[in-house]
């Protein structure tokens, strides 16, 4: 059984997490910390496990073996490398940190003490996504020109996030920082290695993050790769396309459908596959089994995927603030 602590509730996904965590039948949660004590005491006596209000003293608990970072993303540098130099395993909401700098020091220190870690792209898993990077992998669609993907809700102009989620202090940006790290880790991950990014957004209802967001990334193999994303989107499905040369693939939430050269010759139009993959298991369970059993970061959900999206991220904002493109360096 791994033992489990929660260090804190700010984030929105947070009691989520602990519900996932005590679902697999293999974890319990032996703890809870946060940054506000009245939040972090109430949510212990929910969960019925202690709390303490001092990080160190919780880090330094023989009955927690891993935790679970739901804190302030600004927060998350100083919290993960204390967690790592106690010797505990990570699991942690994205993005792992407000910068790329923060993150290899965060890198640094999970190497150096040998714990597992695991960051939450829980999108990956999705079998639309792991049809679409089989297909593009194959050649189905030819030389993949454009990706655009397109992750929004109406969390701002819908009035239904919490008005803390709006701190920059805390959150260190809006849209693009919280629902774009969905799309730009899937962009990465079927369109391959970034070259130039472009950033783009606004605070329509004035708050002191961005609201709505757009971020148009050059991949080095030629695909040009849009992320879409706003706090002020009524009723936005999720959305992927894939556009080559030779095929097209649609997903707007339900049903795939592609067409391809291929396709065209037996004389059909748009069609929907009849097998797709299996979904991966969630980013939580994976982090389990791997911690578990020994077996380190699963594919997909390790440092270098994190550094990556901190990259894009980090890159996306200079681009917004400065109003330039920006060549994404090594």
């Amino acid at each position: 059984m791994l033992k489990v602590a929660m260090l804190s509730k700010w984030h929105v996904h947070a009691a989520g997490y602990a519900r996932e965590f005590l679902a697999t039948g293999k974890a319990e949660i032996t703890a809870v910390w946060d940054e506000k004590p009245d939040r972090g005491s109430e949510w212990a006596k929910e969960l019925g496990c202690d709390f303490e209000s001092n990080l160190d003293a919780l880090l330094a608990r023989e009955d927690v073996d891993a935790v679970c970072c739901c804190t302030p993303t600004t927060m998350h540098k100083d919290v993960l490398i204390r967690a790592a130099k106690a010797g505990k395993h990570i699991f942690t909401e994205k993005t792992l940190a407000c910068t790329v700098e923060e993150c290899n020091q965060i890198a640094e220190a999970v190497e150096k003490n040998g714990v597992t870690f695991v960051i939450s792209f829980p999108h990956k898993a999705w079998p639309v996504v792991k049809f679409a990077k089989e297909h593009i992998e194959n050649g189905d669609f030819g030389k993949v020109t454009n990706v655009r993907i397109r992750n929004a809700h109406n969390g701002v102009s819908g009035k239904w996030l919490p008005e803390y989620w709006f701190i920059k202090e805390d959150c260190a940006g809006g849209a693009m920082m919280d629902l774009g790290c969905h799309p730009m880790y899937l962009l990465s991950y079927l369109c391959g290695k970034p070259k130039k990014i472009t950033g783009i957004a606004n605070s329509v209802f004035g708050t002191p993050v961005d609201e709505n967001a757009i971020a148009i990334i050059e991949f080095e193999g030629g695909a040009i790769g849009v992320s879409e994303t706003s706090f002020l989107a009524y009723s936005s499905p999720y959305t992927i396309e894939v556009h080559g040369t030779d095929g097209i693939l649609l997903w707007q939430g339900g049903e795939i459908k592609y067409k391809t050269t291929e396709t065209a010759k037996l004389n059909k139009g748009f069609i929907s596959p009849d097998n797709l993959p299996k979904e991966d298991e969630k980013p939580v369970v994976r982090f389990v089994d791997a911690c578990l059993n020994g077996t380190g970061s699963p594919e997909g959900l390790g440092m270098k995927d994190a550094i990556e999206l901190a990259v894009l991220l980090e890159n996306a904002y200079i681009s917004y603030e400065s109003g330039k493109t920006v060549e994404i360096k090594e």
